[in-house]
């Protein structure tokens, strides 16, 4: 794949050249800059992205499971990362801690299922970060789940525990990661006001297009009911 590099190229770049160094095959290789055009190349992962069409792919418990362990392999992984002297982030929003280097939007949006491999694009915003937000947002997304038909509340439970499973989250880090919940969702909200109140894109016709209203009402929902996240978590 091809994009315009930015001031950031470089960073990311030295942490996806490290990760495919020490076996991480869940994100794509680093092959240098187009001089031409100024254009980045990275290696093609071949799949199906999850979001907005696929998710029946990620319906099995196994499914599931299997993106918990993608996420852990990553965090052991890059917890062996030196970022490059001077390194520069694209960090879009505060984050929770600065453990790792996280990825920063591990979403559907970004989760490529293939066959014997799945991964993770759009390494854009990776950014010292908390190792828990990996799994608290890819289950967090329960939070616009549990607001839409489909299946029954304690069965969305089930599955934000088998993540966290999968992950082998610590009780500690589980109790942890409810609080920020609601918090991180507000914070979503918050930065996309302030993008399109400057007219900044494509952060300005997402607010047109709602985003910013279903990320407050996904913040509203959780902090409404986050009894049933601690009981899904620490129950």
């Amino acid at each position: 794949m091809r994009r315009p590099a930015g001031p950031w190229t470089p960073a990311v770049h030295a942490l996806l050249a490290y990760l495919h160094d020490v076996g991480f095959r869940g994100a794509p290789r680093p092959l240098g800059n187009r001089r031409r055009t100024g254009r980045e190349v990275l290696t093609f992962m071949p799949g199906t992205v999850a979001w907005p069409g696929h998710f029946h792919l990620l319906d099995a418990d196994g499914q599931l499971r299997r993106v918990g362990r993608l996420i852990r392999e990553f965090h052991d992984a890059v917890a062996g990362f030196d970022p490059p002297p001077g390194a520069r982030w694209q960090a879009l929003m505060p984050a929770d801690g600065d453990e790792i280097i996280a990825h920063n939007d591990l979403a559907p949006w970004n989760l490529v299922i293939g066959g014997s491999q799945w991964a993770f694009i759009d390494w854009d915003t990776a950014a010292p970060g908390n190792p828990a937000v990996g799994p608290r947002l890819r289950h967090a997304r329960v939070r616009a789940a549990e607001r839409r038909p489909g299946p029954p509340a304690r069965r969305r439970r089930r599955r934000l525990r088998l993540i966290a499973d999968a992950y082998d989250l610590s009780e500690q880090q589980r109790a942890e990661v409810i609080p920020l919940l609601a918090r991180r969702t507000r914070v979503m909200h918050d930065f996309l006001a302030r993008q399109a109140a400057r007219g900044a894109q494509p952060w300005a016709r997402l607010w047109r297009e709602g985003h910013g209203d279903a990320w407050l009402a996904d913040t509203r929902f959780i902090a409404r009911h986050e009894h049933r996240w601690h009981q899904a978590l620490l129950g």
